[in-house]
């Protein structure tokens, strides 16, 4: 198969996979603007194969084939491995400590950490577990999961103080998180360490599904005097981690 045709495969599983109801050769060959031969071969193709399917209606919808490739090509992501050259880039930029994490059990772990050379004082290391309600990851987790997840989280959870500034009423928690959800991003204002400030972002999969959150903290008076570009640059980071992870939004 030749490289155009090849590349005429990919454009045709691309314009399918966009309409669940199904598309006929000659929608796709508009569509694609190919010639209507060719398109017919390479979706018969495609059909023998396993990688579309065709219904009554003589419509091609994506085939079974593709739910194994797809599976398997989400398992083989490794959120760390794909975010490491962006959270390094990021710490590059801002000049402050980048933090990834995941959310696992109801707890937040860290996954990668890229020290800067102002590297600050912190509890938070490679492995580690914090609380969610007083960390700014955390907080990216709460502001962006489903309401159904972030509920049963919230139930289960007592807000303890770890500093004087740590929020501890579930109400103004939640008012926090309406704003975090707005502005696309959450604030640890010395909640959860003192004399800390963090700003963090959520990764989204393929799926519309929040797979991790990034963040930048460091003292808080360098970090408020440029909060501004920080915290753009900080989503712009989480938003190449996602889109490099398959997000579309």
């Amino acid at each position: 198969m030749s490289v155009k045709s090849a590349k005429r495969v990919l454009e045709i599983l691309e314009v399918v996979s966009h309409v669940s109801s199904g598309l006929t050769v000659k929608e796709v060959s508009d569509e694609l603007e190919f010639p209507q031969s060719s398109t017919f071969n390479l979706m018969k193709t495609l059909h023998q194969e396993g990688y579309l399917y065709q219904d009554e209606l003589k419509k091609y919808r994506l085939g079974a084939k593709l739910i194994h490739l797809g599976t398997t090509a989400m398992e083989s992501l490794d959120i760390h491995s794909i975010g490491l050259p962006y959270l390094s880039s990021l710490m590059n930029s801002v000049q402050e400590t980048v933090f990834m994490a995941v959310l696992s059990g109801g707890e937040l772990v860290y996954v990668a950490k890229i020290d800067s050379n102002r590297s600050i004082k912190t509890s938070a290391q490679l492995g580690f577990k914090k609380p969610l309600y007083c960390t700014g990851l955390g907080k990216a987790f709460l502001a962006f999961l489903p309401k159904e997840e972030r509920d049963s989280l919230l139930e289960g959870m007592t807000l303890e103080p770890i500093t004087d500034k740590t929020v501890t009423d579930k109400d103004e928690l939640m008012k926090q998180l309406e704003v975090y959800q707005q502005q696309r991003y959450s604030i640890d204002d010395e909640e959860n360490e003192e004399g800390l400030f963090c700003v963090a972002a959520p990764v989204f999969d393929s799926s519309n599904r929040q797979i991790a959150a990034v963040s930048v903290a460091g003292p808080k008076e360098r970090m408020m005097a440029r909060i501004e570009t920080t915290t753009n640059e900080l989503k712009k980071t989480a938003r190449i981690i996602s889109s490099k992870v398959g997000y579309r939004g």
